[in-house]
């Protein structure tokens, strides 16, 4: 008598499995059913090219994302969607469209009922450029490790970071400038409406970010709309004003920068900047990056969290020890000396002191010296006002690995060693074409399995792993050394230290 009701119940088993095996998987979403495909093994669903808004052509140009238009029947969602359009020349430039906001998702959950932790990625790019398609940021790897792994587009350059007088007007400030940020906003509420169907938890959502993605990361924990998203964030090699100590800009300023844009344009007003071809608006002017518009931002990022009004979440974040190598160019004793003058005023002899210029080749070693101690001032500084209210933990790193040179990568005459970006393959367990060592995979799955871990729980140790102490300013001031070997390892000087933060200091003061 049970015979049958067994059979059947294997029948149903083979049956979902060889659906599976075809990517037939049909997820239901408020804006209508999917259908993705597999990845590397049976049970990783991986859907790209999801719309999170609608397209934000012709008038929906610097507006507010709009939802995404409902759909019937099932979209297959098997390949990436277009890229943003964007100032940089990037691999995918090509596909570029301002029809372009859309995300992806990788998950290894066999049910609704499994509740995975949920990463949301934010690429970098100096906002203006990037996308979420690029190899490096491949989430399969991490999905297998137990997250559901959410990466997408925002709009960029003067597309997603403009302003401009009659815009501010047409809005009334509540939208007159962070589009891209409201991009991100989008992405963490279509998360909470969404993500129990692949098997994430909306309750667990980290964002993590790199450069302009983790001050973007900051952002968020700043803008009053992003309150209740997320429970966590991770932050690498940038802050609220990027890697370097200084000001956001305001609205005001922002707008008068937008004027000089309409004028390149050749635009009298805003109906025919918005009639303009994308690629014209991009080349007449870069866009700001997040301002302080008085709704998404109300006030400077760092202005909040010295006043622990941020989202209080827990918090990680590093830098690399060779960040100078990806942006700096060869300098002169000269020309440093002039330009750290001009930068630290008052404090400029002390600068001098710590990264002296008295050839050209010290002020070299000098700049790349000075590049790397303010980003990892900037992380530590963002770790310490995080941890001031007592609520949330915070943890720091310190990645030194310099990963092997890809063959045929000319390096422009210098080592790029741990430069900026160079932690983001081993985060996301992507080896790509790069020649890893036994000791570069074992970094990459100790890395990855932290921020799992923190992904999962606010903590990043776990099983097996070196044990990563929460940053206190007092009495565990040093991070963690991802490197061929990972341990706790040294912080700045209380030079660099004093240095960086009366600067800081200085800064704040004069808002």
């Amino acid at each position: 008598m049970q015979t049958a009701p067994l059979w059947a119940a294997v029948l149903a088993v083979v049956s979902a499995l060889a659906v599976s095996a075809e990517g037939n998987d049909t997820v239901r979403l408020d804006s209508g059913s999917i259908a993705g495909i597999v990845g590397s093994s049976p049970e990783m669903r991986i859907f790209k090219g999801i719309p999170f808004a609608a397209p934000p052509l012709a008038d929906l140009r610097w507006r507010a994302p709009q939802p995404a238009p409902h759909w019937d029947g099932v979209r297959k969602t098997d390949k990436f969607g277009p890229v943003c359009m964007q100032n940089s020349a990037g691999p995918n430039a090509q596909l570029a469209s301002e029809d372009c906001l859309y995300l992806n998702v990788w998950t290894a959950a066999k049910s609704i009922a499994e509740k995975r932790p949920v990463m949301v990625w934010i690429y970098g790019g100096g906002f203006s450029g990037g996308s979420a398609s690029l190899p490096d940021y491949d989430g399969e790897a991490l999905a297998k490790k137990g997250a559901v792994v959410v990466t997408f587009n925002y709009r960029l350059g003067a597309l997603g970071f403009f302003s401009h007088p009659e815009l501010t007007k047409e809005s009334d400030r509540r939208g007159a400038a962070n589009f891209g940020l409201m991009d991100s906003v989008a992405v963490l509420q279509w998360v909470q409406k969404n993500i129990a169907a692949f098997g994430g938890d909306p309750k667990r959502v980290t964002i993590f970010g790199e450069s302009a993605g983790a001050a973007m990361v900051a952002d968020l924990m700043a803008t009053p709309q992003a309150k209740g998203l997320f429970q966590r964030a991770i932050g690498e090699s940038s802050s609220w004003t990027t890697g370097s100590i200084g000001r956001m800009m305001t609205l005001a300023q922002a707008e008068q920068a937008g004027v000089k844009l309409a004028e390149a344009l050749g635009a009298n007003s805003l109906a025919e900047m918005r009639a303009k071809p994308a690629d014209a608006v991009l080349k007449a002017g870069r866009g700001s990056g997040p301002v302080i518009d008085g709704f998404m931002l109300p006030e400077d990022v760092g202005t909040v969290f010295a006043q622990g009004k941020q989202h209080d979440v827990p918090l990680l974040v590093g830098s690399n020890k060779d960040e100078g190598t990806f942006f700096l160019q060869a300098t002169t004793a000269d020309a440093f000396t002039q330009q750290s003058r001009r930068r630290f005023a008052d404090l400029s002899d002390s600068f001098l002191k710590l990264y002296p210029a008295s050839s050209n080749d010290e002020a070299n070693a000098s700049a790349l010296t000075a590049f790397r101690d303010e980003v990892g001032f900037v992380m530590r500084n963002w770790a310490r006002l995080e941890t001031k209210t007592g609520k949330s933990k915070a943890y720091v790193y310190y990645f030194v690995h310099e990963p092997p040179v890809v063959p045929g990568f000319k390096a422009g005459g210098r080592g790029r060693g741990a430069t900026h970006t160079a932690e983001i393959p081993y985060v996301f367990e992507n080896q790509g074409n790069r020649p890893w060592t036994d000791v570069d995979r074992q970094l990459s799955d100790t890395m990855s399995s932290y921020w799992v871990n923190f992904a999962s729980n606010g903590d990043p140790n776990g099983k097996g792993l070196p044990k990563w102490p929460a940053f206190d300013a007092r009495k565990n001031p040093n991070p963690l050394v991802l490197g061929d070997k990972v341990e706790v390892g040294p912080s700045l000087t209380e030079g660099q230290l004093a240095l960086y933060q009366t600067y800081y200091d200085q800064q704040e003061g004069s808002r």
